[in-house]
């Protein structure tokens, strides 16, 4: 059944291939958000432009709208906003949220749904923490609380610092860090792969008031990761493994990042969501799964590259470091 569907961002690294696959499904889809993005958006999907701390974002109330995607809210005062604007205004409002509020270590090896949200490293998780319970003590909102983990589009996976600094260091033979010994399983999906479940979500009374990650099911580990992006650039990864903790010393700020997200192992059960909207599939190889952020990387380097800057003084630093011990 077609529905009017509002996406709150809609050009984003996640909500983009959302937007086409709810096209492609049928529904009126419209999209609020600066106007700022180059992507062409789908045929028929109704541009509003427009700022979320803006006195126009009041007005998006006044289209009652089947189902309302917010995908750029991040602190409590924005999902505040948002329960008194759409409580008995929409169907159905889908917070995006992240994996990353997940216990920090897990104490189970597969995470589910109900492990619990905490996460004392990293402030980012600990506003989306902050903003799932705002809505799950609401009234008169239905609301579905989506956790995306590591998605991948337009930026390559790295553990931390800019992924085009990474790349060209890379290209040009210079070493990489990663965090610990590059043996911890981490999980990356395609964002059009996220798509067709969170789609599938629109409607469905089974998702009201209630919390579903969507992710790969399958993990690779960070070496491998590195590694298939240097052979896809037609280089050899040189990394240098570097413990967590050291890299903290150096930059305070790779804390949140690192203890509060990609130092631990992340394997997630999707029974739940595949429960709900049926089995979807997610693309396994590292070569498929990187084709998409490759191309767009070879974009961006080929109109202009990352110059040289602190961030490459620090990590030779710290690299120099490392190796210095053998």
């Amino acid at each position: 059944m077609a529905m009017t569907i509002l996406f709150i961002g809609g050009t984003g690294q996640i909500s983009y291939p959302c937007v086409e696959d709810a096209v492609a499904q049928g529904h009126k889809v419209s999209i609020y958000n600066r106007g700022k993005r180059p992507d062409a958006l789908p045929r028929g999907v109704t541009a509003i432009t427009g700022d979320l701390a803006g006195p126009e974002y009041a007005d998006l109330a006044k289209t009652r709208y089947d189902v309302v995607c917010q995908f750029i809210a991040f602190t409590p005062d924005q999902v505040t906003r948002d329960i008194a604007l759409f409580a008995g205004q929409c169907g159905q409002y889908i917070f995006i949220s992240s994996a990353s509020v997940y216990q920090k270590p897990a104490r189970h090896y597969v995470i589910t749904e109900e492990t619990p949200a905490i996460n004392p490293y990293w402030p980012y998780s600990q506003a989306k923490i902050a903003c799932e319970a705002l809505l799950t003590g609401s009234a008169g909102l239905p609301w579905t609380i989506v956790r995306p983990s590591h998605t991948v589009r337009t930026g390559l996976p790295i553990m931390m610092g800019d992924s085009d600094i990474m790349a060209r260091r890379m290209i040009e033979g210079q070493p990489t860090i990663v965090a610990g010994d590059g043996h911890t399983p981490w999980t990356l999906t395609r964002s059009v792969d996220l798509a067709v479940p969170f789609v599938r979500l629109f409607g469905k009374a089974a998702a009201l008031n209630d919390i579903f990650h969507i992710t790969n099911d399958r993990a690779h580990i960070w070496d491998d990761i590195q590694n298939a992006i240097a052979r896809l650039l037609g280089v050899e990864a040189n990394i240098v493994h570097v413990p967590t903790d050291t890299l903290i010393r150096y930059n305070p700020e790779w804390s949140g990042p690192l203890l509060g997200d990609k130092a631990w192992t992340a394997i997630f059960d999707n029974s739940k969501i595949k429960s709900v909207v049926g089995d979807f599939s997610c693309a396994e190889s590292l070569d498929e799964i990187l084709a998409e952020p490759i191309k767009y990387l070879k974009q961006r380097l080929a109109a202009s590259r990352p110059p040289l800057g602190d961030a490459d003084t620090l990590i030779d630093r710290i690299c120099a470091a490392q190796s210095a011990l053998g």
